[in-house]
């Protein structure tokens, strides 16, 4: 049996899609709270007022005009203000997730929840006991608590009044938010995440073509070494504070291929790794910007702001273990496209080999083997899968069940190749799938994209029941569970 006797099963939510009440108990806005429902075509929107009251909307990749301040308006669906009400029914989901047999819980705190606007001196009491009441009921029922610091939830105000990441203040006020969770929760907590997918600010600039200007790298490549530098702190912090804490980095995990071996995709395939992937783990895994980063910042002319203090911190504040997502792979080429895999956060050339779902992402559980085999050999550092899984419409049958075969299909051919790449070596100690229970899609803000083992009652334009239905995937993935990845029939 390739899973240690330890191995950590689980699944995985983020506070922004899955807790709702937005604005209650003191929490702060955050960006998320501003953006519109969407569609696989057509994009979230942002919201926003003008000083002299008019309003608009942009798309999210999009800059709001300049003078502007984003702004709940009527007439819209913001899904993430309720998210599937995860605040009001924690309890029941835990105890659903607790019949499944799980042996973590992957979640993220909302920043704002603590400190609402982000610059406070003294942190929102109601919003620490939430979390205290969260990770208490997890540990009466074994579960160990996995927690995320930022999870794409930056305090609003920090974003419209400082700039976000962008301005180096941000750091002293992520570091006062993050001595306070760790102190509040020693003993209640071992395991803890820094920035969710952080690779994401380079990724982005890259989605739909290479339009980005110097300016927009320059600000991206600028925000994320401000992102290090605090990720840094937040591991140096976590030992002082409790030296059985294990904090890790969270990376966008896609696996890149060179669509022919053209020698110009291989390298173009080994250009992307190190942009969209490798950057962030090699600086957060290793304390240092590695060599190819010269020629990266050279090729937008990037020039930043780096003290010799900042990387002090680096060295000083490596992540304990590599964690990641995984849904996809991509086909990267310096050839024309006749296929283009298109789709929510997919794009590139279409891999003949492979399967795609609705929304574009592209079926291939091999590449999970391959980047897993290929990190560990990279970092050396005990490794979790902190989100996999399929993003599909279900349907709820009058007798309240779930159908969802081809959810089980999805995850049993991944764990399958988890098994060989621990066979062949890897150091994989969790494996937490996404969406463990329904809720709000990042990307499109639907419903109708579901990825739990636990159907919610709520449709996309907010409307439901919010009651909660196992589906046949829950079933499944715990006698998963019970038999230590054993019997996946």
């Amino acid at each position: 049996m390739p899973f240690q006797k330890d191995f950590m099963w689980g699944g995985a939510v983020a506070a922004n899609q899955c807790e709702g009440a937005w604005d209650v108990d003191g929490r702060g806005p955050a960006q998320t709270d501003m953006m519109t429902g969407g569609t696989a075509k057509q994009h979230r929107m942002l919201t926003y007022r003008m000083p002299d009251g008019t309003t608009g909307a942009v798309p999210k990749f999009q800059s709001i005009p300049e003078g502007a301040r984003l702004a709940v308006l009527d007439g819209y669906h913001y899904p993430n203000h309720l998210g599937v009400d995860f605040f009001h029914r924690y309890q029941e989901d835990i105890a659903l997730f607790a019949q499944m047999g799980f042996k973590i819980f992957r979640m993220s705190i909302s920043w704002s929840r603590i400190f609402p606007k982000g610059i406070e001196t003294e942190p929102n009491r109601k919003g620490l006991d939430f979390y205290r009441r969260v990770f208490e009921e997890c540990r009466k029922y074994g579960i160990e608590p996995l927690v995320t610091m930022h999870h794409f939830d930056t305090p609003l105000y920090l974003e419209e009044e400082l700039g976000g990441w962008k301005n180096r203040e941000i750091i002293a006020h992520f570091d006062r938010y993050v001595k306070t969770i760790l102190e509040e929760y020693k003993g209640l907590v071992k395991y803890w995440l820094t920035f969710n997918e952080i690779n994401n600010t380079l990724m982005f600039l890259d989605l739909f073509g290479n339009t980005a200007t110097q300016e927009q790298y320059q600000g991206a490549y600028q925000h994320l070494h401000h992102e290090f530098v605090a990720s840094a702190h937040a591991v140096k912090m976590a030992h002082e504070i409790d030296p059985n804490y294990v904090v890790g980095c969270m990376i966008c995990g896609l696996a890149n291929y060179p669509m022919t071996c053209d020698p110009d995709d291989i390298l173009a395939s080994r250009y992307q790794w190190e942009k969209g992937v490798l950057y962030c783990g090699d600086v957060q895994c290793k304390g240092k910007y590695p060599t190819y980063a010269k020629r990266l910042w050279d090729a937008h002319g990037v020039k930043l702001d780096i003290t010799e203090q900042d990387l002090q911190d680096l060295r000083e504040g490596c992540v304990d273990m590599y964690t990641f997502s995984y849904y996809m792979s991509a086909l990267v080429t310096t050839h024309d496209v006749e296929k283009n895999a298109g789709g929510n956060f997919s794009v590139g050339a279409k891999n003949e080999y492979l399967q795609y779902s609705e929304w574009g992402w592209a079926f291939d559980p091999k590449g999970l083997r391959y980047y897993l085999e290929m990190m560990y050999d990279r970092y050396e550092k005990p490794m979790m899968v902190v989100e996999n899984g399929l993003g599909s419409v279900d349907t709820l049958e009058d007798d309240h069940t779930v159908h969802d075969s081809y959810r089980i299909d999805y995850l049993r051919a991944h764990i399958k190749e988890m098994e060989i790449a621990i066979e062949h070596g890897v150091d994989l100690i969790a494996y937490t799938t996404w969406g463990c229970i329904d809720l709000v899609s990042a990307g499109t803000g639907e419903m109708r994209k579901r990825y739990g083992f636990i159907y919610v009652d709520l449709d996309d334009e907010g409307k439901g029941t919010l009651d909660r239905y196992p589906k046949d995937s829950f079933y499944w993935y715990k006698k998963v569970i019970a038999s230590n990845g054993a019997d996946l029939d």
